[in-house]
């Protein structure tokens, strides 16, 4: 008996650690690959249309809800591109990424079906050709992506970024810990982005200071980490927290855990 034909593809989350949300508007950012949360996606070869299985769906792609409209762009793009009929596979994604707590979950899984696909196809697939496939799912998933999802969740090097400026890798010297923590609630990355545009648009004068300090704070985390200073990093993460805050991207849960973390 003939085994069916399967290819596997990987991608794994991140951490934007300084400069979140004000990337959007050409500061920088400081963003970690996060090895320790994964995505897994493998195609078999099947019978019949396409079909997908993961967490939230299984079933037809072309009958998929409207939440995965992402995932169906990064599997017909890809198909597209590697030259695949989009026919006789069923694609499985098996995520250990929380999602929409803005650990570049929908990222990270296109990049991992995209990675799958190429290899089903028994195509190479170049890093810049992932980035581009994967940013044509992210603008589905997020509207306007800074490009940091999709370059975290498919490499391995930390980096230095503002929007449209190559990509700057840095040394982690930083001799301590960084602890995630889940506040266990779901968040929408687009809505959040575009809550702070509606707020840039109405009051610019109060918001536009606040997202150009956000982008300072990413440029003094990045010279400290350099330097080891490890508690004056700490006191800048302080202080990006309150300026998100203030631009209501932080919510009760999040304050608290930045409080219970301060007072240990």
């Amino acid at each position: 008996m003939t085994m069916p034909k399967t290819a596997v593809g990987f991608a794994h989350g991140k951490i934007i650690w300084m400069g979140e949300h004000a990337v959007v508007y050409g500061e920088p950012a400081l963003a970690l690959p996060f090895p320790a949360a994964t995505v897994q996606a493998t195609v078999t070869e099947t019978a019949g249309p396409v079909t997908i299985d993961c967490l939230f769906y299984t079933g037809l792609l072309e009958e998929a809800p409207e939440t995965l409209k992402n995932i169906r762009c990064a599997v017909e793009a890809a198909c597209l591109a590697a030259d695949l009929p989009l026919q006789h596979f069923d694609v499985t994604i098996v995520s250990t990424i929380p999602a929409e707590r803005g650990m570049g979950s929908s990222a990270a899984v296109a990049a991992a079906v995209i990675r799958s696909l190429y290899h089903f196809a028994g195509k190479e697939l170049s890093d810049d050709q992932l980035l581009r496939l994967i940013n044509v799912a992210e603008v589905i998933a997020h509207g306007n992506p800074s490009g940091l999802d999709a370059l975290m969740t498919s490499s391995n090097a930390p980096v230095y970024y503002k929007k449209n400026q190559p990509f700057e890798p840095f040394p982690l010297t930083l001799k301590g810990y960084l602890i995630v923590a889940d506040t266990g609630e779901m968040g929408q990355t687009k809505e959040a982005v575009g809550d702070i545009a509606a707020q840039l648009k109405q009051n610019e004068s109060e918001i536009r200071p606040k997202i150009q300090q956000l982008g300072k704070l990413a440029g003094t985390a990045r010279e400290l980490i350099q330097k080891n200073k490890l508690e004056e990093v700490g006191a800048v993460m302080t202080e990006a927290h309150r300026l998100l805050a203030d631009l209501t991207v932080s919510n009760e849960k999040l304050d608290q855990l930045v409080e219970k973390a301060l007072e240990s």
